[in-house]
């Protein structure tokens, strides 16, 4: 517990239906309710069990500032571990505003970015990896990306690294062992120590590649749409996007900047960008709109290239391909649904060889399906997940396995060469490794950064 109390708004500003001003601290019940008048008489908030609310006004003196319902969370059972109390006021600016400052005039301070969360942390509701994942969780891009942080959230993160370490703790307790009583125990089973250090290093292994796998549902890609004019880019992007976007004509150059948005493909977050049709051009503005664009392809993640299949594969459309062709590219044959067809099956084999094509027409809405499945499948690289283990890992995170990987892997080696305690010294190195993941072994500076980005009120 700690010695002061404090209090934030943990709603977002702006107008809404309701603004929730949260407090947390041993006095704070008692400090709220110097500021609360209930709208029945002689209730006391002090007096209020757990979980329970209460309608009133928050008053400053004889000044009613604004009807609140008032929630009381008692420790431990409550979201830092410490007495809570949330007043639910109107939503708006000005009441949660004058509500904070009523309560501060009580003796409680502002909160620090994410101190309320930091508190669940320090008296034990959470560890760190759970504490990171409520910062995930805020940031959460699309539906995957949120059960992942959920399932970071509710421990099943930290089952993994509990495992881990559990494993060590046995392998240290035989070298201990055979340290403390050499004539009754003797030497380790060397061969079963190994077996279990390889299979650390596997689960590490598995860890560490499903937390590649799941970063790409917090980080997103970048895909940038390019062609030659009139290709049909815009109307792909707005196809994709479910709404109209771009400004779509069969006039050629009609997009001259870059257009963009952000869309849900599969779970992943993608920023999708329309460019500029790519070709020579007399005209100053459309010239930088083309130069933009090769710009934006050099930059992307992965790059759709669209072919009409009505006026075939030009001159054009060599060119173009020929500045992305070192990129991760899928070919999109537009216009599928036209009798006219002019490009065949033995151009585009000739052409695109190992390169990803599908047939479509984006007016008739034909292959975007095929052509989501195709962006999904080359961002996940295709991984098979058969192991089905989803966990998601920040930097901090995956450089202290990568610690902990370190330390068993000299063990491993020097197995059966050097002394017993040397042995020792690189599996509690390991062990301190995922110490530092689950909050065993944190120092201050690593917790002031893991809170920086926390909003306050949370």
């Amino acid at each position: 517990m700690f010695d002061d109390d404090i209090a934030a708004i943990s709603t977002p500003p702006g107008e809404g239906g309701i603004a929730i001003i949260r407090l947390s601290g041993s006095e704070v019940i008692e400090k709220a309710n110097r500021v609360f008048k209930p709208r029945r008489l002689g209730v006391d908030l002090t007096q209020k069990e757990g979980y329970s609310l209460t309608l009133g006004w928050i008053v400053d003196g004889e000044e009613f500032i604004d009807e609140t319902l008032v929630s009381i969370m008692r420790a431990p059972r409550s979201y830092t571990g410490e007495d809570v109390v949330e007043i639910n006021c109107h939503g708006g600016t000005l009441p949660a505003r004058r509500c904070l400052e009523t309560v501060l005039k009580t003796g409680v301070r502002i909160a620090e970015p994410g101190e309320f969360t930091r508190r669940a942390f320090l008296n034990g509701r959470l560890d760190a990896s759970q504490a990171e994942a409520v910062i995930e969780i805020i940031r959460a891009k699309t539906d995957k990306g949120l059960s992942l942080a959920l399932k970071q959230l509710s421990g099943k993160n930290s089952n993994h690294f509990h495992e881990l370490e559990d494993s060590l703790i046995s392998i240290n307790a035989m070298v201990e062992a055979s340290l403390d009583f050499p004539d009754e125990v003797g030497e380790p089973d060397y061969g079963e120590v190994k077996s279990m250090f390889a299979s650390i290093i596997g689960k590490i292994d598995q860890i560490l590649a499903a937390g590649k796998r799941a970063e790409i549902y917090r980080e997103g890609i970048s895909i940038a749409i390019c062609g030659k004019p009139n290709v049909g880019k815009s109307s792909l992007l707005n196809a994709l996007l479910k709404k109209d976007k771009a400004i779509v004509t069969n006039i050629p150059g009609t997009t001259r900047d870059i257009v963009e948005d952000f869309i849900n493909v599969r779970g992943i977050p993608v920023r999708l960008m329309d460019t500029a049709g790519i070709r020579a051009t007399e005209d100053v503005v459309e010239r930088i709109g083309v130069e933009r664009s090769h710009e934006v392809i050099q930059s992307a993640d992965l790059v759709i290239f669209l072919l009409d299949i009505e006026t075939g594969i030009t001159e054009e459309d060599l060119a173009v391909y020929e500045s992305i062709e070192n990129r991760h590219v899928i070919v999109l044959v537009n216009k599928e649904d036209l009798e006219e067809k002019r490009i065949s099956e033995a151009q585009l084999e000739d052409l695109f060889k190992e390169v990803k094509v599908i047939r479509g027409s984006v007016k008739e809405d034909i292959g975007l399906e095929e052509l989501e499945a195709s962006i999904e499948n080359m961002v996940l690289s295709g991984e098979v997940q058969a192991d089905d283990m989803e966990i998601m890992l920040n930097m901090r995170q995956k450089q202290a396995l990568l610690k902990a990987r370190k330390h068993i892997e000299d063990a491993l080696f020097a197995l059966e060469d050097v002394p017993l305690d040397c042995l020792g010294v690189d599996i509690w190195g390991a062990l301190e490794s995922l110490g530092e993941i689950t909050g065993k072994n944190l120092k201050e500076e690593v917790l002031d950064r893991i809170f920086h980005d926390f909003c306050i009120g949370k």
